[in-house]
This record gives C-alpha cells, structure tokens and sequence, in this order.
C-alpha cells in the first residue's frame, strides 16, 4: 500500500490531497476540503482503470460549490424543517438556506470548510472544531471522519464525535457515482442498475421534508427491491408525487435489517456497460438517493467538460431527514460523554468476481 501526499496553494488556504494506491493499481484521492473524496479509480471487467466519482477539474472549486461534491456536509446532512428543532425544551433556529428549510447545516456547512488532516498508513484521518452557535446548532462539536483503502478495493469511511453541551447531528458522505467513468455522462449512469435493501421510503411536502410517515415501496416507482436492480433511468419520468416534486429521485429509503451499530447492508450498484459493481454497507438507518437532479451549473469536471442534470448518482447513508422534529424516527440527539460513531464501507468489483 502506498501513500502520497501533496499540498495546493489556494486564496482559502492550504489544500491537502492524500492518494493510498494498492498493489493492484486501484486508488483512491482525498482532500482536506470538506473531508472529501476527489477520485476512486478501480478497474473495469477488462482490467481498465477509470474514475468513478464525480470531481472538479480545480482542487479549489471543492470550497465553493454547492453540489457538496463527495463531501462531508454537517452538522446535519439532509434536512430540517423550517430550520427549527426543540431540544430539552429549548427551540433552536438554524440558517434556512433551501426552500424556508435548513439544508446540510447552512450555507458555509462543513462541506466547504478546511479540515485538518494527516495520515496513518493506508488511512487519513481529518478533525473539524464546529463551535457552539455554528449555524445556529448548540454545542461545541469535535469531529473526525476517516478513510481507509484496502487491496480488496474497499474504502471504510468512519464519523466520531463527541460535544460539549446536548446537540443533533448527522454526518454522511455525498460522493456522486457514475460505475461506468466519471465522464461518462447523464445516459450512462441512469442505465446502471441500482438494488435496495429497503422496502420502505419516507414520502415528503414539496420541500422535500418527511411528512413522518413510512410508505411501503411495493407497486410505486420508489422500489428497487427486485434481485439485480432496477435502471435508475426506468421510472424517473413517471407521474409520481416525489419525481415530480424532486425533478427525480431525492429521497431517503428506511433500511430493512437495521439495528444500531450493526454494519447492515444498503445497496448495489451496477453497470452492466463497464461490469464494475458497488455494493455498500453502513450502520446508519437509512439511505439517500439523489440522481444529481441539479448538477448542471457546477464547476468544470476532471475533463473541463461542464457538467449536466443526472451525470451521478449520490448514495448518502445517513439518519432520517428531520428527524429531530420526528419523535417517532431514529434519534439524532448526541449528548455530553456520548461518541457519536457511524459507519459506511464500499465496495468495488466486477460482475462475476463479487
């Protein structure tokens, strides 16, 4: 396993980018931006390498955008309604920064902030300081998220935190996949197959907020339960409330099998095209998918090809959206002494060799 490092001088500040490359070639890039991921590059079903994360062609455009390009959002990814939670009683009020709700935590989330970092073998390991007030949430928070690459092609992503004072919180990574190459576009990632193991959705309000209930999937367009996926691509035009409301998927799925801490199966993906397959799994309730309904607009990719609607698929593990509005969800509370603790692993392979 080999490590390297290099730093970029931008106007925001020192730019860290770490590459752990196995023995088989295959390797991954991280940046100290928002604790991202830049590249995942893993061999196709004839031994060809290619990216298969969306990025920028610019290491500094990560700080700015807001597509949260394969980063860590927070302090709560997804979102809360009309930026507003009670805790112990007390009414917090957060920046409404997406249609009068709060988004990802705020405008400048972690996203777009410089992590510190450094490096242990085959894992980086990057820390953020989130003060008390950040956004409006309470609570000083202490926050590491670290990667480990493995010579299975595996990438184990790992959340902890700890705070000074009750807070919500909910982290993820919002990396935008296309198993068929970065730059392959819109019609090739909508052709991959995508597998479930959720059986139920969350339905929302035409702000994308949960309205609490637990809709089984069966017989709507919202189910990719079926053995060997379902075309991304298939159903995305129907005539359903959450297509429309969304312009396409974006929306959380409840895991079947979960139970707290337990490392509990999420998806697969597959692209028939390149015969690369990625299966995931995470400790966390639920799953977000969003077909990167609004990726037009954001910087140039790799290539310096502009980037179109549904050029990726994000695959967000994560707790439900709103949840602390929502008694009856998975809590997101985290209080004095507690360690926050998730985790998601992926892992890449090939049709016949999973």
């Amino acid at each position: 396993m080999e490590l390297k490092e290099k730093s970029v001088l931008a106007r925001e500040g020192i730019i860290r980018l770490y590459k752990i490359t196995n023995s088989s070639g295959a390797s991954v890039m991280l940046s100290n931006v928002g604790a991202g991921i830049v590249s995942i590059k893993v061999p196709d079903a004839k031994g060809e390498t290619d990216d298969v994360v969306l990025g920028y062609k610019d290491p500094a455009d990560y700080v700015k955008d807001d597509a949260c390009m394969c980063k860590v959002p927070g302090r709560y990814a997804n979102r809360i309604a009309g930026g507003m939670f009670t805790l112990d009683g007390r009414e917090y009020r957060l920046e409404k920064n997406n249609n009068g709700n709060a988004l990802h935590g705020g405008s400048f989330n972690y996203s777009k902030r410089i992590w510190g970092s450094k490096s242990q073998g085959s894992k980086v390991v990057f820390s953020l300081e989130s003060p008390s007030g950040d956004s409006g949430y309470p609570g000083a928070l202490s926050v590491n998220v670290s990667y480990t690459w493995n010579e299975e092609n595996q990438m184990t992503i790992i959340f902890e935190a700890s705070t000074k004072a009750p807070t919500v919180l909910n982290l993820t990574n919002h990396a935008y996949f296309n198993l068929a190459g970065e730059n392959a576009g819109a019609e090739a990632c909508l052709a991959q197959k995508l597998q479930l193991y959720a059986s139920q959705y969350l339905p929302t309000g035409e702000t994308l907020i949960p309205t609490g209930k637990l809709v089984p999937v069966a017989g709507t367009p919202m189910d990719f339960t079926m053995e060997g996926g379902k075309p991304l691509g298939r159903d995305i035009r129907e005539d359903f409330p959450a297509l429309k409301i969304g312009k396409g998927y974006d929306n959380c799925w409840v895991l079947d099998s979960w139970s707290p801490a337990k490392l509990t199966k999420v998806a697969r993906l597959v692209s028939e095209t390149s015969g690369r397959v990625l299966d995931i799994s995470t400790t966390q309730p639920a799953v977000q998918v969003y077909t990167g309904n609004y990726l037009s607009g954001s910087p140039l990719n790799p290539e310096g090809r502009p980037y179109n609607d549904y050029d990726g698929v994000a695959i967000e593990c994560q707790n439900f959206p709103d949840a602390p509005n929502h008694p009856n969800f998975p809590t997101s509370v985290l209080r004095v002494g507690e360690t926050y603790r998730q985790k998601i692993v992926f892992s890449f392979s090939t049709l016949g060799t999973e």
